[in-house]
């Protein structure tokens, strides 16, 4: 394929489950834009992040170098670590971005999002941007200091379990942040697209352009207007329970829970028609014709199954592993072809420097998965891969699934050719086995994990003052 210098749109999603999208087979939450993007799109049905949450995901992404197995704390205070878990940094002054090799390389580049870790001070993610937009708001940012919420409106939200607990704590945040909401345009999702086609609308005289999308939805709180909800579950009666507690779910009950799901299922229907919009306004500008359209998400999320609701890292299940990841080309490579090989989220750093005829002269952990479209000159096929998540680690190949912590510890081995929902652990039955994929773990990080040191109570308090 000849290089072509073009522009690039990376939309990331926070939170989404490869198994909540249409065209990764679910056939009951409704994602048409997403599904029709797809039919244009290459389909990664492999896709994971090389660690996670948020803050790691976006570190791998922007510099295309793996953030697992964790490098020690680089930035202190006082003496104390700066970090909420590992991998969770700031980018550092040596760190070269995806911005900064486009700026560099002459493109006008972009930053748009409601995503606030990446704004938060010192974390350094809007680095190499012509322009970036914080929509501001989300979750615990510290947005709005009066306590505008009602206490009826909390209580509609809260179970008995979740009174006095960092779940109460949150929403008394947000639903105050949120206070403000009048119509549909005023939630988070149609805030950052709207933004985004402003965005394009103004620039369209740029030559070359790098544009990021940071949606936050569907992260929690998920609090769609309520006409998305109902569409999932109509005429529900009971505590509308839009936060999750991270852990077991027995603050819920089984009814509860079941409308806990149409909220986020309702998230998802929102983000997805807001992004139709955005797409509509890619076609009608032609953008089809120039520009790479990549979208992804960073990681799912727990809804019950396996006994846990949230983002709980020992519970390192396709639940919260698996990620959508589309790649649309604009002389339709490999559109509609579903790519079965395993790739990470840091791949997308040398793909779309490849796919924009951009050189960028660093030495990164990714490579080109397009690559597996062209099938000229493959760089690497994978037989597994690997993941942590603060203390704990995930390995799967296409016949195990394998988490542990770091010291091998707690090991849940799955055949997934006999079990594929994950529901009988058989490392008791084969320790041999299980200590086998650990020591791929260790070899795959290097030969060597080192030691995640647990956030302190002081650590954490400075942090909480700070940004929470």
């Amino acid at each position: 394929m000849s290089r072509k210098h073009y522009n690039i749109i990376l939309v990331i999603a926070d939170s989404l489950r490869k198994d909540h999208v249409g065209c990764y087979g679910n056939d009951w939450i409704r994602t048409p834009n997403i599904d029709r993007f797809a039919k244009e799109s290459v389909i990664y049905t492999k896709a994971y992040p090389e660690s996670l949450p948020t803050i790691p995901v976006r570190r791998a992404i922007y510099t295309g170098r793996r953030v697992f197995p964790f490098e020690p704390v680089r930035r202190m205070r006082k003496g104390i670590p700066w970090i909420v878990n590992a991998g969770w940094q700031p980018l550092s002054d040596e760190d070269v971005t995806l911005s900064e090799v486009f700026k560099a390389a002459g493109y006008r580049t972009a930053l748009i999002g409601d995503n606030y870790h990446l704004f938060e001070p010192g974390m350094n993610f809007n680095r190499g941007f012509d322009e970036w937009i914080f929509i501001r708001g989300q979750e615990w940012d510290k947005y709005r200091s009066a306590q505008l919420v009602r206490e009826e409106e909390l209580e509609r939200y809260l179970t008995p379990k979740l009174r006095g607990t960092s779940v109460e704590k949150l929403l008394r945040r947000y639903l105050s942040n949120v206070h403000f909401r009048r119509s549909e345009e005023d939630w988070f999702a149609p805030q950052t697209f709207r933004e985004a086609i402003r965005w394009l609308e103004e620039n369209r005289d740029a030559e070359r352009f790098l544009l990021i999308l940071e949606p936050f939805d569907p992260h929690e709180p998920w609090d769609p207007p309520h006409e998305f909800v109902e569409m999932y579950d109509p005429n529900y009666q009971g505590k509308e329970v839009i936060t999750p507690k991270y852990g077991p779910p027995d603050y819920l009950t089984e009814r509860e829970l079941r409308h806990m799901r149409a909220h986020y299922a309702g998230e998802v229907t929102l983000l997805d028609k807001w992004f139709g919009f955005f797409l509509e306004k890619f076609y009608e500008l032609n953008l089809d014709k120039n520009t790479v359209l990549v979208f992804i998400s960073d990681h799912g999320h727990q809804l019950g199954e396996h006994n846990l609701t949230g983002k709980v890292a020992w519970g390192l299940y396709p639940e919260l592993m698996d990620i959508p990841l589309l790649i649309r080309h604009p002389e339709s490579v490999g559109s509609g072809e579903k790519i079965d090989e395993y790739v990470y989220d840091h791949d997308l750093f040398p793909t779309i420097c490849y796919l924009a005829g951009v050189e960028h002269g660093q030495i990164v952990d990714g490579i080109n998965i397009l690559s597996y479209v062209e099938r000229e000159a493959v760089e690497e096929r994978r037989s597994y891969i690997t993941s942590g998540f603060t203390s704990y680690l995930m390995y799967r190949d296409d016949e195990y699934w394998f988490i542990s912590d770091r010291e091998g510890r707690g090991a849940q081995l799955y055949d997934l050719r006999e079990d594929p929902k994950l529901e009988k652990n058989i490392a008791p039955q084969q320790p041999e086995l299980a200590e086998r994929i650990f020591r791929k773990i260790v070899e795959d990080a290097g030969g060597f994990l080192p030691k995640v040191e647990s956030i302190s109570e002081e650590a954490y308090r400075w942090y909480e003052q700070l940004y929470l």
